[in-house]
């Protein structure tokens, strides 16, 4: 199932590594929240992924972007990503369920290799609105060719000068 482009997404709450919790139906930004699903601890792209985003916080939050990682990870492997993969700005939430990724339509893998869980997700990129509404996705079946971070903020630069709107919903 995938999430058509000015429709509401659907809910999302999960636990954060430090404490707290992810809400989606409580989240505020200023333009968007911007959502990344990543594999998990295992996979070492995610690794460089999430560190760039990590190294970009700032420029997303002086667009009134919220960034957060999210992925199937249990507690442990997410509070080990944190600590292990140096993105200790990020908020990483875990423990998405393979019911709840379906229906954000991220695709589930099997693990194939030692270290990896038995199910978890391929990689996302949502950028969703205050009123939580879907503004653009980027959903993959593999690990590689990811939107970069900073093809993303220049398009939040874009879209918030020049108003444009979300597409893809007709």
């Amino acid at each position: 199932m995938s999430i058509k482009p000015r429709t509401k997404v659907p809910a999302l709450s999960l636990q954060i590594v430090g404490g707290g919790q992810f809400d989606m139906a409580q989240s505020a930004p200023k333009t968007f929240a911007l959502l990344v699903a990543y594999r998990g601890l295992h996979c070492p792209i995610c690794k460089t992924y999430l560190r760039d985003l990590h190294h970009k916080l700032g420029e997303f939050e002086a667009l009134g972007v919220e960034a957060i990682a999210v992925s199937t990870d249990t507690q442990e492997r997410a509070e080990r990503t944190k600590a292990e993969w140096e993105v200790e700005k990020l908020s990483i939430a875990y423990g998405l369920t393979i019911e709840r990724a379906r229906a954000w339509g991220l695709f589930i893998s099997a693990g194939i290799k030692d270290g990896e869980p038995s199910l978890f997700v391929e990689p996302g990129l949502f950028l969703i609105r205050p009123d939580q509404t879907l503004y653009a996705a980027s959903i993959q079946t593999v690990p590689f060719a990811r939107p970069s971070f900073s093809d993303v903020l220049a398009a939040v630069k874009f879209v918030t000068e020049k108003d444009y709107p979300a597409r893809g919903e007709a």
